[in-house]
């Protein structure tokens, strides 16, 4: 009978060893899981905060050196407008892109007066994007004032082209008379 009852007590130890084995694994593999997690978390945020941080020094850096709304890809709004893409209440961004608003209508306007209706309508599309940025009052009349500028420039191109396709039809009418 001894016999019989050391062989349950083995089966018992050899049981609970692994059930206690399996409990440490699967604790390990939780603690795991969960510190991964936490590290891809604040790797993340930190990836996410040196963006911003990035951008902001960009942006500054075109403030300063007046690259308000041109060139393309290097200038105060589309930066700024990227960070609010990333931090949409970052205080810096919406400030400066209200300080820059006033110089970067004027810069438009010279840019329609100059006749790159192109390149304008560029620029006015990223005065367009901070007014619709959320909590900006932007001064919408000015955008529009100048949307219609660059509207009246486009047709006084189209009707500059049209009168040069006149002049050399008739001028290819007259030679083929002759």
């Amino acid at each position: 009978m001894s016999h019989i009852l050391a062989s349950d007590r083995r089966k018992r130890i050899i049981l609970l060893s692994g059930v206690f084995v399996a409990v440490v694994l699967i604790a390990g593999a939780l603690w795991h899981l969960h510190a991964s997690s936490k590290a891809s978390e604040e790797s993340t945020a930190t990836d996410e905060s040196n963006g911003v941080g990035v951008l902001l020094g960009l942006a500054d850096s075109a403030f300063h050196e007046h690259r308000l709304v041109a060139p393309a890809g290097s200038n105060v709004y589309e930066f700024y407008l990227s960070v609010l893409e990333l931090d949409p209440h970052n205080k810096p961004a919406l400030e400066r892109l209200h300080t820059a608003f006033e110089p970067a209508c004027q810069e438009v306007e010279q840019t329609i007066a100059k006749g790159d209706l192109d390149e304008a309508e560029r620029e006015l599309r990223l005065l367009r994007d901070y007014g619709t940025q959320e909590g900006v009052e932007s001064d919408n009349y000015k955008v529009a004032l100048l949307g219609s500028y660059l509207y009246a420039q486009r047709n006084v191109l189209t009707r500059k082209h049209e009168a040069e396709a006149l002049q050399i039809q008739e001028g290819h009418t007259a030679a083929s008379a002759n």
